[in-house]
């Protein structure tokens, strides 16, 4: 379920897996360099050498030398996986997604295999896509890749510890540094959150402030969707989670 080219102002929600079910990130380390992946290859000039260059700056802060930034997408939403990932892209430039997915996918592969002396894809073939084509699909998708993912990852229990007390869920995925979510849980003002990571990745102002235009209809929101997957009602999931 591949769909390309994407035109400009296109909303793309994209999922890719590990091959064989295995994790993509093994530590923190990989997880934060995943993070600033997004941040620092969303731009249209392209650096092989953007490690080495940033290593000695202050987190998400880009060299004097380069031109000014660029971004290929607006990334409306995400969440890392140990195993996959939920991307939520808006192409702003032509090309954009699949030059943007081309440079983290491979980056990531090249460093694991480096790093883990593996060989071969980490991932299982090409990423899978869906066009998000109205408002109400974009609110449930955007929901779906930063709670019920993230909520899956809650250490008591799990999506059925986040419906037994979703508050105390919802308080832990505050601070969880790898997804969006404290973006839009944590304030109503966009790009003053509690997590500095996301709020630099994320596109300021976005579409999803809008639809979300406070912490209060994004929390009553993702507590819907939360019991509406566990209860499976008046939902087929398949197509959120891009399985065949």
């Amino acid at each position: 379920m591949r769909i390309e080219p994407f035109s400009v102002d296109s909303i793309v929600h994209i999922v890719k897996r590990g091959t064989r079910g295995m994790d993509i990130v093994r530590t923190d380390q990989d997880r934060q360099r995943f993070l600033s992946l997004l941040f620092y290859l969303n731009d249209e000039f392209k650096d092989e050498y953007w490690e080495q260059r940033t290593k000695s700056l202050e987190r998400f802060e880009r060299p004097q030398t380069w031109p000014e930034r660029k971004p290929l997408v607006d990334i409306l939403a995400f969440t890392l996986m140990p195993n996959h990932i939920h991307l939520l892209l808006k192409e702003i430039r032509e090309g954009g997604v699949s030059r943007l997915t081309q440079k983290v996918f491979g980056s990531m592969t090249t460093h694991f295999n480096l790093k883990y002396q593996e060989t071969g894809s980490m991932f299982q073939g090409p990423y899978k896509a869906r066009l998000v084509t109205n408002d109400e699909y974009l609110r449930y998708v955007a929901c779906y890749i930063m709670i019920k993912n993230t909520f899956e990852l809650f250490p008591h229990g799990g999506l059925l510890g986040a419906a037994r007390d979703f508050d105390a869920a919802w308080k832990w995925a505050l601070s969880f540094p790898y997804s969006s979510f404290a973006t839009y849980a944590s304030t109503s003002t966009p790009g003053k959150s509690d997590s500095p990571a996301s709020d630099f990745i994320v596109a300021s102002d976005n579409i999803l402030h809008q639809i979300f235009h406070s912490k209060k209809e994004f929390k009553k929101v993702s507590r819907d969707m939360l019991y509406a997957y566990i209860e499976k009602r008046n939902e087929d999931f398949s197509h959120l989670q891009l399985e065949d």
